[in-house]
C-alpha cells in the first residue's frame, strides 16, 4: 500500500500515547496505531465513513492534545499547510510531527519548507512518496499565514484552503450558469455542490421551490452553508455516488469532478451520470458541464432517453438530457 510508509514510525514515538491524524485516506495503511487511542480528522465523506468502519475515532476538530500526529500531506500547497498548523495547535512542545506524501503531489518541496524553519529528525523514502519527522520546538515557528483561514471567493461567499475552486467560481460552473434557463423546476439537485456558486445561481430562479446541495467535501459544504441562507436550500453531506432521496426530483445540475489526486477519472463523472438518473422522474432533466474532451455521451446516452449539447466553447461542453431509465431509445442532437 502507499502508505506503507507509515511503519517507519519507531516504537517509541508510537508509545506516546494518544496518536492525531489529519487527512488519511480510505485506502491508508494504519495497522501500527491503535483505534483506540487516535483520533483522525478526515472531512471527506467515503474516507471518513470507512476509517470509523474500521474503528478508528473520527472529529471535525482534534479534542484535547495528542502525544504525536502525523499529516498526510495532500496536492494543496495551502492545505498541507493548514494541516500542519492544525496538528501544531494540538501537540505539546518536543512532540514528535511526521509528515508524509507523495513525490508527484508535492512532498519534496514541503520539505525543503519545512526544513527551512526548523531540523528535519528522520526521512524516509518509499512507495512513491517520503515522510519525515520534526520535533517541535516552542511557539513562534510556524508562518503566521499558515492556519486555515477564509478566502473571499465571491462577493459575500468564502471558502477555505483545499476545497475545490477556492479562489472563485469554477469556470465550467460559470458557463453552466449561463445555461440555464430562466424558469428552472421546482425540485433541483445540485450534486457535487462544492462552496455553493452555482447554487446561488440556481437559487435566483423563483421557480425553484427546492435544491438539495450534495457535497461529500464537508468543508466545502459548511461553506455553503455560510454563502447560502435561503431556506429552499436543503444540505447534504454525502458521497454523490450513493445520494439518495425519498423521492424524485424534476432536475439535476451538475460539474462533476474527473481527477482521483493527478489521474483523470472520467468514470467518476459517469457515477454522477447514473445518480442523476437515479434520482430525477422521467420528465426530470439533467443540465451539467464536462470538460470537452471526455467521453460522458456514451455513459448519458446510456441512462437517458434524450441526450444534447447545449453549447460551450473550446474547453468546456453543456450537456442536457431527459428521459431518465429509458437510455436503450436513447437519440443524440444538439440545441443551439
Amino acid at each position: 500500500m502507499a502508505l506503507s510508509r507509515l511503519h517507519a514510525l519507531p516504537d517509541n514515538d508510537l508509545a506516546r500515547g494518544q496518536a492525531l491524524l489529519i487527512g488519511p485516506g480510505a485506502d491508508a495503511d494504519l495497522a501500527v496505531f491503535d483505534p483506540e487511542r487516535t483520533q483522525i480528522v478526515q472531512h471527506f465523506f467515503s474516507d471518513h465513513k470507512a476509517l470509523a468502519d474500521r474503528g478508528f475515532q473520527l472529529v471535525d476538530e482534534p479534542q484535547g492534545q495528542s502525544a504525536l500526529a502525523v499529516v498526510f500531506a495532500p496536492r494543496s500547497r495551502d492545505l498541507a499547510q493548514a494541516r500542519i498548523a492544525q496538528a501544531v495547535a494540538h501537540l505539546p512542545e518536543g512532540a514528535p510531527l511526521w509528515i508524509d506524501g507523495l513525490k508527484g503531489e508535492g512532498i519534496d518541496s514541503l520539505l525543503r519548507e519545512m526544513r527551512g524553519l526548523l531540523p528535519v529528525d528522520e526521512v524516509h523514502s518509499r512507495a512513491h512518496g517520503k515522510i519525515f519527522r520534526v520535533t517541535l520546538p516552542g511557539q513562534g515557528w510556524l508562518p503566521a499565514g499558515w492556519a486555515a483561514a477564509d478566502i473571499q471567493a465571491a462577493p459575500g461567499m468564502v471558502t477555505r484552503p483545499g476545497v475545490f475552486s477556492a479562489d472563485g467560481p469554477d469556470p465550467g460552473s460559470a458557463l453552466l450558469a449561463q445555461h440555464l434557463p430562466d424558469k428552472l423546476p421546482a425540485r433541483i439537485v445540485d450534486l457535487g455542490a462544492g462552496w455553493g456558486w452555482l447554487s446561488a445561481q440556481i437559487l435566483t430562479r423563483p421557480s425553484v421551490q427546492v435544491l438539495h446541495l450534495v457535497e461529500a467535501d464537508k468543508v466545502a459544504l459548511d461553506c455553503a452553508r455560510r454563502n447560502i441562507t435561503d431556506p429552499r436550500a436543503v444540505f447534504h453531506w454525502a458521497d454523490a455516488l450513493g445520494f439518495s432521496l425519498p423521492e424524485p426530483v424534476n432536475g439535476v445540475v451538475m460539474n462533476p469532478p474527473f481527477h482521483q489526486s493527478r489521474a483523470a477519472e472520467p468514470r467518476l463523472g459517469a457515477g454522477f451520470i447514473q445518480t442523476a438518473a437515479r434520482l430525477l422522474t422521467g420528465a426530470g432533466r439533467l443540465w451539467m458541464v464536462a470538460n470537452r474532451h471526455l467521453p460522458y455521451e456514451e455513459p448519458l446516452c446510456a441512462a437517458f432517453a434524450d441526450v444534447q449539447e447545449l453549447g460551450g466553447d473550446s474547453r468546456f461542453k453543456i450537456l442536457t438530457a431527459t428521459g431518465a431509465g429509458r437510455g436503450s431509445q436513447s437519440r443524440r442532437g444538439r440545441r443551439g
